[in-house]
């Protein structure tokens, strides 16, 4: 993994920048608390989930704000079959050695350009995403729609209902006050955004093509 620099937007900077702001390290302390204080998300180990970022080539809101990669298959299984073969797929470690489980990624500069509310919950909608069983695998619900329900109605009144449970445990404001800025506004107040930014794992194929 490395750190990145992203490029800031076209158009000058305003007033006198802070330093610089290390979007990805923000974000996984922001997740520890979160997992921390939801009991519902307590499955999750922050310590195995590398946070990242994925820089957009459109400034507009529409498409992915965030995204949640597994590193294992169905039921935290190294190993898939699919069209006939066999795959698995490429591992990711930190520096001491510890692999990790998920990559969170986010979306820069969109999700920033969020509204607080959205941008809460779309942490929290990732995050619900993680298997209760923390192997690598998505969390899967009954039925054909198995990835948010039968109902997104629902699954996204849950997620809502998570987030607001979440602020009224008083977390430490200063974990999620930079929420409140946009994109342009942290870049002015700091200077540099910048963060960890990790490839797309690939799928590896174990058996010879034919």
């Amino acid at each position: 993994m490395k750190d990145h620099v992203l490029p800031a937007e076209s158009g000058a900077i305003f007033g006198r920048p802070t330093g610089e702001f290390n979007f990805t390290a923000k974000m996984r302390v922001l997740c520890a608390d979160v997992t921390s204080r939801i009991i519902s998300l307590h499955h999750i180990d922050m310590r195995r989930v590398a946070v990242s970022f994925c820089q957009t080539r459109k400034r507009g809101l529409y498409g992915l704000y965030a995204a949640l990669t597994p590193m294992r298959f169905e039921s935290g299984g190294l190993v898939t079959s699919r069209y006939g073969r066999r795959f698995t797929c490429q591992r990711l470690y930190d520096e001491q050695g510890q692999e990790f489980l998920y990559i969170l990624s986010f979306y820069l500069p969109r999700f920033l350009n969020l509204a607080f509310e959205e941008k809460l919950t779309t942490i929290f909608h990732e995050l619900w995403h993680v298997s209760p069983q923390f192997d690598g695998d998505i969390r899967r619900h009954p039925g054909r729609c198995y990835v948010h329900s039968h109902s997104q109605r629902q699954y996204d009144a849950h997620i809502e209902m998570l987030m607001h449970r979440w602020l009224a445990l008083s977390p430490p404001i200063q974990l999620y006050n930079f929420l409140h800025m946009n994109f342009r506004q942290l870049e002015r107040q700091y200077g540099t955004i910048f963060g960890t930014k990790i490839q797309h794992p690939k799928l590896i194929p174990l058996d010879a093509s034919n």
